[in-house]
């Protein structure tokens, strides 16, 4: 807990800084002399030094803090170009430029890493393997295991469901028995009525904003519409065929595209049918798409916080009876 909350300090700090000194450089008031002292390098103090020694401090993977520092350094230049006024700017000006040429570079390093990811990945795929570890191995192995590496599965996994679906069947997941979920209340005949509101939307809303507002604006909002159109895609292919699996020891929940959820099933106190609406709380998880969820899982230690657990399954009779026996036999 306190090493992720280690890890965000940067990013906090670069947005503290941002605020104060978009405060100073655009107002005239005391603090900068009513516009006489606003010095590029004050910003710059803050953006190019503290900041990377931030990072190296807090972050103990000194490759993932070194790649942080660049990608927070380049956004704070992107940032200080536009709260630095025009008339004080000198070092910005190289910065500017120099900054286009290290994202590059960042950029082709990324790619050729995710390129090699994505050839091992298809490789475990062809071999039947569960495509969460199939997924999950080449990236930790690139990133270890932070934040980095479950964004980078997630965002694989992704891709992986959108291109390669047909491919996935629920039983190369680990697990003797796995249950479905797509079928309950509809559940992905509601995402596939999304895709289509989404794409009837898509180029209504392109031309209005591009006419009534700005033609960058809309390319931007176009752009991350199209990206959310790819998710509900993947997400629609993956909901039939990444199952709720129990083994022999584990009850492994995944939903969606979203990281599985393992449960020891010693740790499973109590196990029964849910009728009703469930609100958000701290000590709950919710893993449900529509209607009510229709299991409800009670622990006997807690998980991160975490004591009770709702599903919504196909078949929740099935589901119960199956876990209850796994349970006495792990016992």
């Amino acid at each position: 807990m306190l090493k992720s909350i280690k890890s965000k300090i940067p990013f906090i700090f670069l947005i503290s800084i941002s605020l104060f000194w978009g405060i100073y450089y655009q107002g005239n008031h005391p603090l900068n002399d009513f516009g006489n002292a606003n010095f590029e390098w004050l910003y710059l103090l803050d953006a190019l030094i503290v900041l990377p020694v931030l990072c190296l401090i807090l972050i103990k993977n000194k490759k993932e803090a070194a790649l942080k520092a660049v990608v927070l350094c380049s956004l704070a230049i992107l940032i200080g170009s536009y709260i630095i006024p025009e008339q004080n700017k000198f070092l910005m000006n190289y910065l500017e430029h120099a900054r286009f040429g290290l994202l590059a570079l960042i950029v082709i390093l990324e790619l050729s890493a995710l390129i090699t990811v994505y050839l091992a990945i298809k490789s475990a795929l062809s071999q039947q393997t569960d495509p969460d570890i199939a997924i999950a191995r080449p990236i930790n192995k690139l990133f270890k295991q932070n934040a980095i590496a479950n964004f980078l599965c997630f965002e694989t996994r992704m891709w992986a469901f959108l291109f390669y679906a047909k491919h996935i069947k629920p039983s190369y997941f680990t697990g003797e028995q796995h249950f479905s979920y797509h079928k309950k209340d509809g559940s992905q005949a509601n995402l596939l009525g999304f895709i289509f509101i989404i794409l009837l939307e898509l180029p209504m809303m392109h031309f209005f904003l591009h006419f009534i507002w700005s033609p960058s604006a809309a390319n931007i909002i176009t752009g991350l519409t199209i990206f959310s159109l790819l998710f509900f895609t993947a997400e629609y292919r993956s909901v039939a065929r990444r199952p709720v699996s129990i083994s022999k020891s584990q009850l492994i929940i995944r939903y969606g595209l979203y990281p599985a959820y393992n449960i020891a099933l010693a740790n499973i106190k109590t196990i029964d049918l849910n009728t009703g609406f469930i609100a958000r709380a701290r000590t709950i998880k919710r893993y449900n798409y529509s209607g009510y969820p229709n299991i409800k899982i009670t622990l006997k230690e807690p998980q991160n916080d975490i004591d009770t657990v709702f599903l919504g399954l196909d078949n929740p009779h099935h589901f119960i009876d199956s876990t209850n026996k796994e349970q006495k036999h792990a016992i």
